[in-house]
């Protein structure tokens, strides 16, 4: 293992709700090992990108009811590619290189367990996005 990844490892939190058991299958063994740590590690990023992606789209989430939000942030990672695309690239530079090896072969089931963890947890910062509304709108 090259400096790189040790430092990645180093730096990402633990998650003890987050077990890892002999019975678990690889991509949930994965999720658990490496996803949510990074996630968590990229936690501030990952909602400052929303927070820019918000603006991007005319703050149009800010006048929405907190349902229509959620939907909102359910198409922004699930249907628009390019924001997918942007928040998949920021979790993906955190691997290191044995688990981007791991990620490439199932990549496909792998990259939905990654969206629906960063979905939920911008979905579960949505007073967050209130708070910061209100800081720009004094």
């Amino acid at each position: 293992m090259d400096i790189r990844d040790n430092v990645l490892l180093r730096l990402r939190p633990e998650i003890p709700s987050a077990k890892i058991t002999d019975s678990m299958s690889s991509d949930e063994y994965f999720q658990n090992k490496t996803l949510r740590p990074v996630v968590k590690l990229q936690h501030n990023l990952l909602l400052a990108v929303f927070k820019n992606y918000i603006s991007k789209h005319k703050d149009v989430f800010y006048d929405l009811n907190t349902e229509k939000k959620l939907d909102y942030i359910e198409n922004a990672v699930h249907k628009d590619m390019k924001f997918r695309n942007s928040l998949k690239g920021i979790i993906i530079g955190q691997f290191t290189l044995d688990e981007f090896e791991l990620y490439i072969k199932n990549s496909s089931a792998l990259n939905k367990r990654m969206m629906d963890i960063v979905k939920e947890r911008i979905k579960d910062n949505l007073l967050y996005f209130e708070n910061a509304n209100l800081l720009v709108a004094r």
